[in-house]
């Protein structure tokens, strides 16, 4: 019998921890091609709905997009601009 999925997974998800395999990918990158991406905070109203599967479906394609150019890109977290209003 095969291994299942979820060792598979796991296996995997293991062998790139102890080898710090995306490190290595982000390392290799060249420093003089420089991709920023500025990730804003977690939504702050409402339940989970499509728009926010869009939001963060755009937060994950576009640096991948610059990582598959050959670009290194550095993804820096926003802050909750909105402050205690919001989230009231």
């Amino acid at each position: 019998m095969g291994i299942g999925h979820v060792d598979l997974e796991n296996k995997i998800g293991k062998f790139w921890e102890e080898n710090k395999t995306f490190e290595k990918s982000v390392e290799r990158r060249p420093k003089d091609k420089e991709y920023i991406f500025y990730d804003g905070p977690p939504f702050a109203t409402g339940t989970p709905h499509y728009g926010h599967i869009l939001g963060l479906t755009s937060k994950d394609l576009f640096p991948r997009y610059w990582t598959m150019k050959g670009f290194r890109v550095e993804r820096r977290w926003g802050w909750d601009c909105h402050g205690l209003p919001i989230e009231n």
